[in-house]
Formats: C-alpha cells, sequence, structure tokens
C-alpha cells in the first residue's frame, strides 16, 4: 500500500532523493567509500559542500553581502544564536509572536537585550497573523516565524519596515519565491522542505555582525563559522549531502516558482473540501491559512478515532494534529504529490458519507 506521509517533520522527501541517498550510502560516486565515512575535508565532500552553497543561492536568489551556512543544532539554536551575534545589551529587538517556535524565540532572545513583543496572536489561539502593529525604530531588528506549523498560519507578505528582518523559515523555506535582499538573518532546520533532520540553513548578511560587545563562544559566533566555511568543527556531512540531492530535484522540477505553483494548488485542493464537508472546522483565518501546514478540527470530536482510522486504512500517515493543539494537521510540503492530497480529500468525502 501506498503511504502518504503528511508529517510536520522529519517529513516528505522526494523519492528520488532517497534513492541518490541510499546509494550515496552504499558508495559515493564511484569512490568505494560511503558518505557516512568520508572525511569533510576530504575533495569529495568539500564538492558537496560548495555545490550545496551554489544550489541555496540559485534558488534563493540570495545576494552578494550575504552569507550562506550550514551548521547543527536546528532552529532552536539560531532562536539564541540570532540574538547572541546581534542584539546587544543596551538594544531593542521587536518580535512577532504567532505561535510556539516564536515564543520559544522570544524566551531566548530576552537573555541578551530587551525584547519588544510588538504583535501577538496568543489571545486567539495563534488563529490569525496580526496585522495592526508600530514597529520601533531603534529595534536593531524585527523577528518573526514564517510559517507556524502547530497553528497552520503563514505570512502572506513581510513586515513592511526598514528595520532588518529576522526570520525562522524552517517551514517554509524553497517553498515560495522570497525577496532576501530584505532580511538580516534567514534560518531554516531542512527537516520540511530541504533534507533530513541534523542541518539548519542560515543565510545571514554581513552587516548584521560585529556590533555586539559581549564575549561570544566560538561555536556560537556567526563569524567564526563564516570565517571556516562551516567547518570551524566537523559539519553534519550527510544531512548536507541529501540536502542537495534535495535542492537538485527542486532545480529540476522548476525551481520555486514552479513549486510554488503546485504548493498553492494542492492547499487549494484541500482547504476547499474543509470548508465544503460539513463534517470538519477550519481553524485558521482564511486570509492567514498556511500553504504548508493545513489544520483542521472534527465538529464531533468524538468520532476522531473513526476518522484516523480511515486515514490508516487509505495510508494517510501523520495527520493528527499537534499534542498541544489536538484536531488535524496535514503538512503538505514540497515533495507531497498532488495525490497524496487527493488521497486524503477521498477519505475526508468517505468519512463524511459513513457519519454525515
Amino acid at each position: 500500500m501506498k503511504v502518504h506521509n503528511f508529517s510536520a517533520g522529519p517529513s516528505i522527501l522526494p523519492q528520488p532523493v532517497f534513492q541518490q541517498a541510499s546509494q550515496g550510502i552504499l558508495d559515493l560516486n564511484g569512490s568505494g567509500l560511503s558518505i557516512l565515512e568520508i572525511s569533510h575535508r576530504s575533495k569529495a565532500f568539500i564538492e558537496i559542500h560548495e555545490k550545496a552553497k551554489s544550489l541555496a543561492k540559485e534558488l534563493l536568489s540570495v545576494p552578494d553581502g550575504h552569507q550562506i551556512l550550514f551548521l547543527a543544532g536546528g532552529a532552536s539554536s539560531q532562536f539564541f544564536m540570532s540574538a547572541l551575534n546581534c542584539l546587544p545589551q543596551n538594544g531593542k529587538a521587536a518580535y512577532l509572536d504567532t505561535g510556539s517556535w516564536s515564543s520559544k524565540a522570544i524566551k531566548e532572545a530576552k537573555r541578551y537585550g530587551q525584547v519588544e513583543v510588538i504583535a501577538s496572536s496568543k489571545e486567539s489561539g495563534y488563529r490569525h497573523i496580526p496585522k495592526d502593529y508600530i514597529v520601533p525604530n531603534d529595534a536593531v531588528y524585527v523577528h518573526f516565524t514564517s510559517n507556524n506549523t502547530i497553528a497552520g498560519t503563514q505570512y502572506k507578505s513581510f513586515p513592511e519596515c526598514s528595520n532588518p528582518l529576522v526570520c525562522d523559515m524552517s517551514s517554509d523555506i524553497l517553498s515560495r519565491p522570497v525577496d532576501v535582499s530584505r532580511f538580516g538573518i534567514i534560518y531554516a532546520g531542512a527537516q520540511k522542505n530541504m533534507g533530513p533532520a541534523g542541518v539548519t540553513l542560515v543565510i545571514v548578511r554581513e552587516d548584521m555582525l560585529g556590533k555586539v560587545d559581549r564575549d561570544i563562544p566560538s561555536m556560537l559566533d556567526y563569524q567564526v563559522h563564516i570565517k571556516g566555511d562551516s567547518m570551524f568543527n566537523t559539519p553534519p556531512v550527510f544531512p548536507i549531502y541529501v540536502s542537495l540531492l534535495t535542492m537538485q530535484w527542486l532545480k529540476e522540477n522548476g525551481g520555486v516558482l514552479a513549486v510554488a505553483k503546485r504548493n498553492e494548488e494542492k492547499a487549494s485542493i484541500l482547504y476547499e473540501e474543509i470548508d465544503r464537508n460539513g463534517m470538519f472546522i477550519p481553524v485558521v483565518e482564511k486570509s492567514d491559512r498556511s500553504l504548508m501546514n493545513v489544520t483542521f478540527l472534527l465538529k464531533d470530536a468524538s468520532h476522531e478515532a473513526a476518522f484516523l482510522n480511515l486515514c490508516k486504512e487509505a495510508g494517510c500517515d501523520g495527520v493528527k494534529g499537534h499534542r498541544s493543539v489536538g484536531g488535524f494537521r496535514a503538512s503538505i510540503y514540497n515533495a507531497m504529490p498532488l495525490e497524496g492530497v487527493q488521497a486524503l480529500v477521498e477519505v475526508m468525502q468517505k468519512f463524511e458519507e459513513q457519519k454525515g
């Protein structure tokens, strides 16, 4: 039976990437060595690393003046690394609170300087993106989370201000075009659209750095990692390799513009069924619905087990909502084919026939 992986992360990756990666584990490009055992200083891996940086720059149209890093520690490490490197002790940063991950970023940043939460959707259960707020002119940066995996909300346009933007793009990186020139820092855990868990893409504008007066541990210093070309210590070799394969797949399939169109089509089909089907309730305001993580509820929560059983029978895995909010969540990242979304829609229609 075909299994459709709707998990929020680690999540679905393209089948050709699995095939190529498995071959690389056995024998990397005919070298007789596995990607799991080659030196990170070897010619073979340096070539992989350089290709991955180059392809990330190409796909995201990263302008000059920005550095690309592949770091360990996940996006959660970037909650404090971004503030540690860019927020002076006597400085202020503006934060937008739109869910669990942004609230965790706020908590970490408060260790290093003044944090002003300029808007929050917490009172609504994070069911919308705040729109009426004022960005302080003296904020050294504005931090936000572009897509909220738990709540199922997504920024359709980014904050309009002259302040540098710092953004956690973990769950929608490479899913739509982004004007990187507007950002001081973009960071993204790979395990949604770019690769497996274990590596984090960081894009940092050079003029964001060198402005704080504190002793930064070497492993947490962006400038150290830039100088070492992401190899100050042994980098996450295998996740970088799989990320390269995933970005190559994306380029071969039309790049970010083409995948954005496919993502819009998939999300439209699923949201239309949620709105039509009387058994389900959408969670998020229409204007802020995520194209990556579709959240919804049952009108009668007592039927939850029955619906999940139907999902299991149809091979729709990972539909149960996050433990903190319940309900259901279908994550439909770049690698989710249209047939997967159609399979879930058919389950919802079958459920309506049985219980409606």
